[in-house]
């Protein structure tokens, strides 16, 4: 962790806050000069005050430490290519195009790879007017649920959240193709092509 990198940082953080070094320092209740120090790379801030400066710029404090805030590479949005995320604690879902840091329940989440429904695990489909009308044998009580369901085509994400002892029958507009994803609490994400 280099001093003259996290300075560069921690004014460059300073800066698109529209602060200068005595409103940062007015606010973590220390002096201008010891932000100017951080600043010139002639000293670190104290480990009592990481969390404060990460908590008034937004940042991470692992990427405040290290002193890095590169940005992800682009995706362009492609909705196939979609990360998921579930919290193991509140069963939370998150969604990202991107490559984002998420956390739930002070963990730090990592996205789930989905792998392909064999035959016993597939949901079953039916077209009803104009809609899938999807249906599932899977077990619905608290322990072993369906906790979402999401049709995913090349430029839209469908997502419909399920709930311990709710019967499993969904209607979705019918569009396309795309895939059909779903997260079990017992067999992790699935997937199947429609």
């Amino acid at each position: 962790m280099p001093d003259s990198t996290v300075g560069t940082l921690i004014r460059m953080l300073r800066n698109e806050h529209g602060m200068t070094q005595k409103q940062l320092a007015d606010k973590m209740h220390i002096s201008d000069k010891t932000v100017s120090k951080w600043e010139r790379g002639k000293g670190l801030p104290d480990i009592s005050l990481i969390s404060e400066l990460s908590r008034l710029f937004g940042v991470d404090i692992q990427n405040l430490l290290n002193g890095d805030l590169t940005p992800n590479d682009i995706t362009g949005g492609n909705m196939k290519q979609i990360k998921y995320y579930v919290c193991p604690t509140c069963k939370s879902i998150s969604f990202s195009t991107g490559d984002p840091e998420i956390s739930c329940c002070k963990r730090k989440l990592t996205a789930l790879e989905p792998k392909k429904a064999e035959e016993g695990e597939k949901l079953s489909v039916s077209v009803i007017e104009d809609d899938w009308f999807i249906t599932s044998a899977h077990p619905m009580n608290k322990e072993y649920y369906i906790s979402f369901l999401a049709f995913v085509s090349g430029d839209r994400i469908s997502v419909i959240k399920q709930y311990p002892e709710w019967d499993f029958n969904v209607r979705l507009p019918k569009r396309g193709h795309g895939m059909l994803i779903w997260y079990s609490t017992k067999n992790g994400l699935l997937y199947q092509l429609l």
